[in-house]
């Protein structure tokens, strides 16, 4: 996979997760039509593929291993089997978050329009 075939996937990818744990309608969708539901994204599967899920990700892999994930997606091109984790959201604690954490977070952005900042 070239940078920028490699770069679309991981776009397309984090998108369908972040979709998949911030939407319940979409992470429907994928649960019942997986291959439409990441076609939304920009992901394209033949209609002859098959395209598992991955819900069960073993303890401590909560983290997505984006370079595993492309070597399956790449894999799944090859032979029209693909595998797609879809690992737990993340859980945020934000009542542990000092002022001191939230600039530090939004360091170097301001509340307007891009292009007016750096």
């Amino acid at each position: 996979m070239d940078s920028q075939t490699r770069s679309d996937f991981v776009n397309a990818y984090t998108k369908v997760l972040t979709t998949a744990w911030n939407d319940e309608a979409f992470a429907a969708r994928l649960e019942s039509d997986p291959k439409a539901a990441v076609r939304e994204f920009g992901l394209e599967v033949a209609d002859s593929a098959e395209l598992h899920l991955v819900r069960n990700v073993p303890v401590g892999q909560d983290e997505p291993d984006m370079d595993k994930q492309v070597q399956w997606w790449e894999a799944g091109e090859q032979t029209g089997h693909y595998e797609l984790h879809i690992p737990h959201a993340p859980e945020l604690d934000m009542t542990e978050l000092t002022e001191n954490d939230l600039e530090a977070v939004s360091a170097g952005y301001c509340c307007c329009c891009p292009c007016c900042c750096s």
